[in-house]
């Protein structure tokens, strides 16, 4: 009997020793977590800040609220719009992202679902492709630019930016398409169902959470590129990162202002990532368990 109750109490330890150990989990995943949201909370509070006091050091947490930064960003006060710029990477930044599906889809599915022979060797000179720094193509890209035309044209950097993500794009659905049972694909195929309406209609919705996730990282990385932007956009194509960088002059560094740009362009980001964030989650732990 004394043998069965030291088993029983032993039991009982290893379960209380679970939510224990879960619970120091959850500690330090808020942990994390606050400590990555801190510079962003900084730097909202700042952009509701006079230049003044933002400018303080150490900051001055207390400081009156204003929203002069949003109204100098919004040229209110007699500076440039930045609606321009901001549909610009709006257009370029949605543009590429349903290009790169549109190609990325079909090039998953024959490495996935029909594979041809070394696939993998394949799938790594797609990702090869990104480990070229951007500045060593910066120059000749610059030069087929200027010689066709195409500087300071929206559709350039539409072109650019569907041609960087694209590789990222074959890697991440290929491992998503993956998991998409063959038994559907028979099946469909038995039916009479032609390719297009098999990706449409068959592999799309079963892979929705990987297309989302892989759109979304799509998205943000179009989104945030500013060294192409910079160098072949003047006037007309100009995006919102390179919009931002007009508000560091040669007269200093406007804190309040530039937090509050800041903000107002990161928002996209941050509501795309709100809006997918199950679909997001989904999809990159999709295959993660076999």
């Amino acid at each position: 009997m004394s043998t069965i109750a030291a088993k029983h109490q032993g039991a009982v330890a290893r379960k209380g020793a679970v939510p224990r150990k879960g619970a120091g989990l959850g500690l330090v995943a808020w942990l994390l977590g606050i400590v990555f949201f801190l510079p962003i909370a900084w730097m909202a509070l700042t952009s509701f800040h006079s230049e003044t006091d933002a400018a303080t050091n150490p900051p001055s947490f207390g400081a009156a609220l204003t929203l002069d930064g949003y109204r100098e960003f919004f040229g209110t006060g007699g500076g440039a719009s930045p609606w321009p710029a901001l549909i610009n990477s709006t257009v370029a930044s949605l543009a590429s992202t349903l290009f790169v599906l549109l190609l990325a889809l079909p090039a998953a599915y024959a490495l996935s679902i029909r594979p041809v022979k070394k696939w993998t060797d394949v799938l790594f000179f797609f990702l090869s492709t990104k480990m070229l720094p951007v500045v060593a193509g910066l120059l000749p890209i610059y030069l087929f630019a200027k010689n066709t035309g195409m500087l300071d044209n929206i559709w350039l950097l539409v072109i650019l930016y569907t041609s960087m993500n694209l590789p990222i794009a074959v890697w991440m659905m290929q491992s998503f398409l993956a998991e998409v049972p063959v038994a559907v694909i028979e099946a469909a195929r038995v039916d009479g169902a032609s390719l297009p309406t098999i990706l449409a209609r068959v592999v799309a919705p079963i892979a929705l959470p990987g297309i989302a996730a892989t759109a979304l990282i799509c998205f943000i990385f179009s989104w945030n590129e500013l060294l192409f932007a910079r160098v072949l956009t003047g006037v007309v194509a100009e995006t919102a990162p390179v919009f931002l960088t007009g508000f560091i002059t040669s007269q200093g560094l406007f804190l309040a202002k530039v937090c509050a740009a800041s903000l107002v362009i990161s928002l996209p980001v941050l509501a795309a990532g709100f809006a997918a964030q199950d679909k997001l989650v989904q999809g990159l732990s999709l295959g993660a368990v076999k």
